[in-house]
């Protein structure tokens, strides 16, 4: 089965991750994945287009001038019509209206996974690509969401319920237990505690909460140091509320690292302080590297971490919930090696990539040879 998978990517982040993941594991079953990115002068793609050839994925790039360029579809469109694509599988909402116009016309089947909730662009232009979205994905063979709570905003959005599924996110578990923790080292803190959070950095990550949190957190454990993985548009921001609170020694911005299995294992806590999410990469990876979790208690989070099981789970936009049940797992190294243990386990059971890779398998296959034989509205109708 070939299939093409289409994203539009600024960086190396979860849905990036996830998607490399998926299609090593489909390439590994047997199937014949190709990924393509969008490229143009100011989106190179290059840690995306580095890791898929790391990894001996097939790669495609289409020239794309602008957030509209009728020129990128007419291209996709071609070289689907030459490749004898079984299917085109779109993710993200950019993905999915070039996707769907590349493959209609040729009758290519058309499935979309949603990644994040639906439809939270601040811009006007991003706000009117959004809406093409929401249309595009009513005419979708299938939508693809990977946490209940997203498939249900799909179907209350006019997404047919029997289109919809949900296929929660896998990992590279192999990588992320193999990690060696070397990050210490770097940071020349020996053995002091090491807390970390893993995220973009932007408004829905929440990662205000983790800073003031850390604040009160050393007042306890002075030796505690706090560092947070990733960048983005708030960065500045964030360097400002460090300084405002006088944490420039203790909390520490690392920036985007490429060798992430390091960084999970020098970890004593993990902590995701979210405040919208889908089903995070980074709590899957940081429970394969059997790292104990402090998460928010948001989209599939609670799918994974099982509150007092193989993780804690908190609300959300609360600094003093964080605060707490790091210091709980501070506290108690021997309690926080289980829920490290326990939460590796279940990763194992239900979260790998290659279960994440069957169950797409199982709806392509459905997609091919069981398509709906009722007739569509026209796209202006849907």
């Amino acid at each position: 089965m070939k299939i093409f998978h289409l994203i539009s990517s600024e960086g190396l982040y979860g849905a990036e991750v996830m998607l490399l993941n998926l299609a090593s594991e489909q390439k590994r079953l047997g199937a014949e994945p190709i990924i393509a990115l969008f490229q143009n002068e100011h989106s190179q793609n290059l840690e995306m287009t580095e890791e898929a050839i790391r990894r001996g994925l097939t790669l495609e790039l289409f020239t794309c001038r602008g957030r509209v360029d009728f020129l990128t579809v007419r291209s996709i469109r071609e070289w689907l019509k030459n490749s004898n694509v079984d299917l085109v599988h779109a993710h993200g909402y950019k993905s999915d209206i070039y996707g769907y116009f590349s493959a209609r016309p040729l009758e290519v089947p058309f499935l979309a996974t949603c990644h994040c909730h639906l439809w939270t662009g601040a811009s006007r232009l991003v706000r009117l690509y959004q809406l093409f979205d929401c249309r595009v994905l009513r005419r979708a063979d299938r939508v693809v969401a990977v946490a209940d709570s997203i498939a249900n905003a799909l179907v209350d959005s006019g997404v047919r319920r029997s289109r919809v599924s949900t296929i929660y996110n896998g990992t590279d578990l192999l990588r992320y237990a193999e990690g060696r923790p070397n990050l210490r080292s770097e940071l020349g803190i020996g053995d002091r505690p090491l807390i970390g959070a893993v995220a973009r950095l932007v408004k829905g990550k929440g990662l205000e909460y983790f800073v003031h949190a850390a604040k009160e957190i050393v007042r306890e454990v002075p030796a505690a140091t706090f560092v947070i993985v990733g960048d983005g548009p708030l960065r500045a921001q964030l360097e400002e509320l460090i300084v405002s609170l006088g944490l420039q020694s203790r909390v520490r911005l690392l920036g985007r690292r490429t060798d992430m299995p390091a960084v999970y294992a020098s970890l004593d806590v993990f902590v995701l302080a979210s405040i919208d999410e889908g089903m995070p990469m980074t709590i899957l990876e940081a429970l394969a590297a059997k790292r104990p979790v402090v998460a928010t208690r948001v989209g599939a989070v609670d799918k994974v971490v099982l509150s007092q099981q193989t993780g804690l789970l908190v609300a959300a936009r609360s600094a003093p919930a964080l605060q707490e049940a790091i210091l709980r797992c501070l506290r108690d190294p021997y309690f926080s090696r289980g829920l490290a243990q326990k939460g590796f386990e279940l990763v194992h059971g239900a979260f790998s990539a290659e279960a994440m890779a069957r169950q797409y398998l199982d709806i392509y296959h459905d997609v091919l040879f069981k398509r709906e034989t009722v007739a569509r509205p026209s796209f202006r109708e849907a």
